[in-house]
């Protein structure tokens, strides 16, 4: 009876917390991990056939050396 009870919460509370999401504003937060790796980006836009709004990785400048601390 308790374990039904707690589901049924579960649900009322995820369901309460999503209740303003449009279908696309959750596809978009689904696919933000694989933004920051343009590589993953593009497998993952072949699996699923979405767009990930990929963020290019700033390049290193002419003469500028990246430094491992």
């Amino acid at each position: 009876m308790w374990g039904l009870l707690m589901v049924v919460c579960l649900y009322g509370a995820v369901e309460y917390c999503l209740r303003g999401q449009s279908d696309k504003s959750l596809d978009d937060a689904s696919l933000m991990p694989f933004a920051d790796d343009p590589q993953v980006a593009r497998r993952v836009e072949l699996a699923t056939g979405k767009r990930v709004h990929a963020v290019a990785l700033d390049e290193a400048k002419p003469g500028w050396t990246s430094l491992d601390m």
